[in-house]
């Protein structure tokens, strides 16, 4: 697949969503999916991280539902495409290095549980998205953001294989390790087990665990499902 594969014949721009859960390689893929077929790529995960650093900044409580609201709306939460994947700004500053810290990352897995905000989220995905030529990762996109996306995949992997993708991705060791690979399957455990928009796989998602594929695999495996989709 070239650069140019989404300018088919038909010039039609897709809506591909990626789901699954942490570690699986939902966000790699998805930006690198994104890079080849000029589109942009939407991070879920990341507006919730940074409205996460919001409540942290105002120390605000990630179990109050209404004041996390009230963040959300006097925040301006933007992802900025770059050759090197997205930039995040927060009301105009870049937070990209600082929303992937480990404070943040168990914060917006706390703020993200709440019905209302996640009903702000995707009303803000919706219409950053709405357009197509975009690619979004998360939780809920093929199944609550967009549920009518052209391709939907669901990425998954054995659960010690994601932990131990997290643990090399950010170069953890040790006694850190083992907290590292327990909120990770507390953060399995609340998005699977939440009210709103729990984590699985849409009804016509195409599977793929990753568990014995390498990250090129699977992309080629998706890049031939976009394939098919944009000459269909």
């Amino acid at each position: 697949m070239t650069d140019q594969s989404n300018h088919n014949h038909s010039g039609r721009k897709l809506i591909i969503a990626i789901d699954g859960p942490a570690g699986a390689g939902k966000s790699t893929i998805a930006s690198r999916l994104a890079r080849k077929l000029g589109y942009v790529n939407l991070e879920s995960g990341a507006m919730y991280r940074a409205l996460a650093l919001k409540a942290i900044d105002q120390d605000a409580s990630f179990d109050d539902e209404t004041a996390l609201v009230k963040l959300a709306q006097e925040s301006r939460i933007q992802l900025e495409p770059t050759l090197n994947g997205n930039r995040t700004l927060l009301n105009g500053h870049d937070v990209s290095s600082r929303i992937r810290e480990r404070d943040v990352t168990e914060a917006a897995s706390r703020v993200s549980v709440h019905p209302k905000v996640r009903a702000w989220m995707v009303a803000r995905q919706r219409e950053m998205g709405v357009g197509g030529g975009v690619v979004m990762e998360g939780r809920d996109i093929g199944t609550k953001v967009f549920p009518d996306a052209d391709l939907k995949i669901f990425l998954d992997a054995d659960p010690v294989v994601r932990e131990q993708r997290r643990m090399e991705q950010q170069k953890i060791k040790g006694e850190v390790a083992a907290s590292v690979a327990a909120d990770l399957r507390e953060r399995d455990r609340r998005d699977r087990t939440r009210a709103a928009s729990p984590l699985m796989a849409a009804e016509d998602a195409v599977v793929i665990d990753s568990t014995e594929l390498g990250e090129d695999e699977v992309l080629a495996r998706v890049e031939e499902l976009t394939r098919r989709k944009l000459e269909g």
